[in-house]
């Protein structure tokens, strides 16, 4: 059975124009597991509101961050794909989950490759409802309605492999090597608390504690638990890293609209460290393995600005994963295992 494999990222508009990026917004923020509300609330809250307001301000951000080559997430994930194409016997298409290029498209190349068995890796280490959930989704109704002889396996998330927590050191190493720091600021993307309730419906989210993990990610509620993910990929890599107590922390950036996210924020933790005498703060996103607009312009941008502002000195904004070689070799060695002959 003709195997391929499909890498899928979250998207970027086509350009930072403004027109391209409501267009993007629009089937981003459209999402059923984005915005979770009733599709007339969720309608009204996108075109009546936020399409009308956000465009702009979210062009000036990509504007900052755009290369000359287009995105930074799609031309980094381009990269990223070709190398590991090289280290891997099967057909790796990228796809995007909003924008181009997209999974329709996607899943047709590997068709035309004679591919009848897919494995659908979502490049994202810890799993949610806005993330991995509407990737499988969207992928498994694609391939019911062109391909229904197309099998699909899904790879699950991978926020605890050893291979990814060294990736990640490899990266924390080489670009903060003996230099010192007063602290390292984890930093994930946010999810409204309620992503939690319908991830993993468990009592443990009824008292969620800050600083204090939900679930243990290991066992069958945690499965799905976007915040105890979180919070076991902090420890890991801490602990890869030989941090001491007190000299590492963890929040969560990006909120939007008014409802109860998980906490702390990461523009406020920002603040509270510069504020509380930290100078010299280095921050990571292992939720991201790209660089993007969220790291390139939201931390490093504007979150080394507001520390600077608060009394903080040198802001260090670490890289993602991008295509460094740990990284690409962690990924080609789970395809290879994954899609091994074992006929």
């Amino acid at each position: 059975m003709p195997k391929g494999v499909l890498l899928v990222n979250l998207g970027s508009p086509d350009s930072f124009a403004i027109k391209d990026v409501k267009r993007y917004l629009k089937e981003f923020l459209m999402d059923e597991r984005v915005i979770d509300l009733p599709y007339l609330l969720r309608y009204a809250l996108v075109h009546g509101v936020i399409l009308n307001t956000r465009p702009p301000k979210t062009s000036k951000a990509y504007q900052k961050i755009w290369w000359s080559e287009g995105s930074p997430l799609i031309v980094i994930s381009r990269w990223l794909t070709e190398k590991v194409q090289r280290k891997v016997s099967v057909p790796v298409v990228l796809a995007m989950r909003y924008g181009n290029p997209n999974i329709a498209n996607a899943l047709k190349e590997l068709h035309s490759k004679g591919v009848d068995e897919v494995l659908l890796i979502p490049l994202y280490p810890q799993y949610a409802m806005a993330t991995t959930e509407t990737i499988e989704v969207l992928t498994e109704k694609l391939i019911k309605a062109s391909y229904p002889n197309m099998r699909l396996t899904k790879f699950p998330a991978f926020f605890h492999r050893p291979e990814y927590i060294e990736a990640l050191a490899q990266v924390v190493r080489a670009h903060l090597g003996t230099a010192p720091f007063d602290h390292l600021l984890f930093s994930y993307h946010g999810v409204p608390e309620r992503h939690l309730y319908k991830t993993t419906p468990t009592s443990a989210h009824k008292h969620i504690v800050e600083g204090v993990t939900c679930c243990d990610p290991y066992s069958e509620e945690g499965t799905h638990c976007y915040r105890s993910h979180c919070f076991e990929t902090t420890r890991l890599l801490a602990e890869k890293l030989g941090l001491e107590k007190g000299k590492y922390s963890q929040a969560f950036q990006s909120r939007l609209g008014k409802d109860k996210w998980i906490t702390p924020f990461t523009s406020d933790k920002i603040i509270e460290l510069a504020r509380n005498g930290v100078k010299k703060l280095a921050v990571i996103a292992p939720a991201f393995v790209a660089d993007c607009v969220e790291t390139l312009e939201e931390i490093e941008i504007v979150g080394g600005k507001s520390f600077r502002k608060n009394g903080g000195e040198n802001f260090k904004m670490i890289p993602c994963l991008n295509d460094s070689d740990l990284w690409v070799q962690a990924l080609s060695s789970w395809i290879n295992e994954e899609t091994r002959d074992e006929r």
